[in-house]
């Protein structure tokens, strides 16, 4: 009788995002990013930005208020932060219904398929400027993967009768899966490709 109680105290002391999803078990496959997808739990993706005063801190704020930043990207959400949280809250919701499994795993998977590994820069030597590839670091390829999720779930939202809630969870579930379907995953292929060409 005693260990369930105590079972049920631990139960109800865990922190959960949104009081619902717990990130215990979510696992990070990616040996180059599991440094830089910060999985501390938190109860709202919201820390008021303490992280931007310092060079390379934004690797310690948690991933869902990383995703939650970029959905407040130009546009009808600029600076909104409660309705960016309140889209990510019900991509959650839309992505648990569809699939059964926990969204901050199906994020962190999305994430891994979307990262690029390889992009081009341009040197210019004796007036000529062309283009090499070189690799990522693993910073650069979070910031890039969050980009592409977000940039291909507004994109998808635009003159469609689909919210953008939708379109998140429609997008981050379709990179999970590494389908080429997902703007992300299309995107990744898209900058490996030129980078490859480029060596």
């Amino acid at each position: 009788m005693a260990d369930n109680s105590e079972e049920a105290v631990e139960e109800s002391q865990t922190i959960r995002l949104f009081l619902k999803w717990v990130f215990d078990g979510v696992e990070v496959q990616d040996p180059g990013l599991k440094q830089y997808i910060q999985l501390r739990p938190i109860y709202v993706p919201h820390s008021g930005g303490r992280h931007e005063h310092k060079r390379f801190e934004k690797s310690k704020a948690n991933i869902v208020e990383r995703l939650t930043n970029n959905m407040m990207r130009h546009g009808r959400n600029c600076g909104k932060k409660a309705k960016a949280i309140s889209i990510v809250k019900m991509a959650f919701e839309i992505m648990n219904l569809k699939t059964g499994s926990n969204p901050i795993q199906i994020l962190v998977d999305a994430i891994e398929n979307s990262a690029p590994c390889e992009d081009t820069t341009r040197i210019g030597f004796g007036g000529i400027v062309y283009h090499r590839a070189v690799d990522i670091s693993p910073q650069r390829r979070v910031d890039l993967a969050l980009r592409f999720l977000t940039e291909g779930a507004r994109r998808a939202a635009f003159s469609n009768k689909k919210t953008i809630e939708e379109c998140l969870a429609d997008e981050l579930i379709a990179a999970a899966e590494g389908d080429t379907r997902s703007h992300a995953v299309s995107r990744r292929d898209e900058v490996e490709r030129v980078a490859l060409a480029s060596r």
